[in-house]
């Protein structure tokens, strides 16, 4: 039964159905987690021998004589590095390498642009009035980082080749307070787009009234393909250096999510000018970060194709998952005009969008039953959904039976508000 197509009197009969199984549930007192992309344990049983990769002092040289245990090695050894630049496709030299995340990279980058400004020159983010892109559905960290600074965030629609560039094109050419976007550019949080090389190429070329714009890069899940085919994401220094912006870019990456989210290396792509002005105050701030743990991870993986064949075990692991909950969401929602959804290839998120001021009903009910969800909302600024309709959906934590039951509850939940919403819309006729 379409939802929309049924009278009011099936409706409500449909709903009392509903509410007896929601009941059925509730006895059971479940507790399920499905907020946030964390690895499951499995996945991070992969990476167990990470552990026993550095045992003894005479491994923890470094190729350039370098001994890790020691203080040294500001910016990261070379094994790290070069591993970093085979990923991200930019040389060694344009690198940083962090520690365990990049999130931490971003907000520094940032703070650093506040309150010292983004170049030698630039004035301070800081002593002006500050607003920046948000790309949404997007991540809710990004926007928490630049709110914590007092930018004022501003949504910029996401299609399915990005963000709207129209839109963000628009907005910077005129308004130099706009002083950045942020984005996930491969598998998009929540969505699992990629953004095509036009929209890189227009990222990078558009003019912006302020000449302190820059494009936090999010490369966050560049080798987490789910499929032997994924998606192929334009390198973006390449293009900004045809239009002489390299200066634009900042991107970051991580091992969180391929290794132990509690024990990763990251790293930070940027141009010479600024890199060389980010580490001026970088070099204040600390003498270097952990180079065992850079050393581990070079020596684990060896090279990139020993990082793609540790990634493909993780898809093993993962694209059962994401085929369970769209499988379910295809037979149990789709039968009832309810909601739609994305088919990602890679990342660690599905975007749920369901009827419109529904979103936040079907999450109160997935929490009564004890599945927990990201807050709706939460993929939008300031936690305000103008729609009420998005829900971010993370298959990658619960076992496969867990993922089942929480899937089960998200759906009967979902159908739920939907038949309530169809329903008001009756009586007000």
């Amino acid at each position: 039964m379409i939802y929309q197509n049924a009278t009011k009197q099936e409706l409500e009969k449909e709903l009392l159905d509903l509410k007896d199984r929601f009941e059925e549930y509730k006895i059971l007192n479940m507790k399920l987690d499905m907020s946030r992309g964390k690895p499951s344990g499995e996945q991070l049983d992969l990476s167990e021998g990470l552990l026993t990769t550095v045992t003894q002092n005479e491994q923890c040289v470094t190729e350039n004589g370098l001994d890790a245990r020691n203080y040294g090695g500001f910016d990261g050894i070379p094994e790290i590095k070069r591993l970093f630049s085979e990923v991200l496709g930019v040389p060694a030299d344009m690198l940083m390498i962090g520690g365990v995340s990049s999130l931490n990279l971003m907000y520094d980058t940032f703070a650093r642009n506040m309150i010292f400004g983004a170049g030698e020159g630039m004035q301070p983010w800081g002593k002006g009035p500050i607003r920046f892109l948000c790309p949404s559905p997007g991540y809710d960290r990004h926007f928490g980082v630049s709110e914590c600074f007092g930018a004022e965030l501003i949504t910029v629609p996401m299609t399915d080749e990005g963000p709207d560039m129209d839109v963000v094109e628009s907005l910077v050419k005129t308004d130099p307070s706009i002083k950045g976007i942020w984005c996930v550019p491969k598998y998009s949080n929540p969505t699992g787009v990629t953004y095509s090389e036009e929209t890189v190429r227009r990222l990078v070329s558009m003019p912006t009234a302020a000449p302190d714009f820059r494009i936090f890069w999010d490369n966050a899940y560049g080798i987490h393909d789910l499929y032997d085919e994924g998606d192929t994401l334009a390198e973006i220094f390449s293009l900004a250096k045809q239009y002489g912006n390299e200066d634009r870019v900042y991107e970051f990456a991580s091992f969180a999510k391929v290794t132990y989210c509690g024990g990763s290396v990251s790293a930070l792509a940027a141009s010479p000018r600024n890199l060389a002005h980010a580490k001026k105050y970088l070099a204040k701030q600390f003498i270097c970060h952990d180079k065992i743990n850079q050393l581990r991870h070079a020596r684990f993986f060896g090279d990139l194709e020993g990082l793609k064949a540790h990634m493909k075990k993780h898809a093993a692991l993962l694209r059962p998952k994401f085929e369970a909950v769209i499988g379910a969401f295809e037979r149990k929602l789709a039968v009832c005009g309810v909601g739609s959804w994305s088919r990602p290839r890679g990342g660690y998120f599905i975007s749920l969008d369901l009827p419109e001021g529904t979103a936040k009903r079907t999450h109160a009910l997935c929490t009564e039953l004890g599945v927990v969800l990201t807050p709706a909302g939460a993929t939008y600024p300031y936690g305000k959904d103008p729609h009420d309709s998005n829900l971010r959906i993370a298959p990658s934590y619960p076992t496969p039976e867990d993922l089942r039951s929480a899937t089960e509850v998200l759906c009967l939940c979902a159908k739920i508000a939907a038949c309530e919403k169809e329903i008001s819309l009756r009586t007000s006729d």
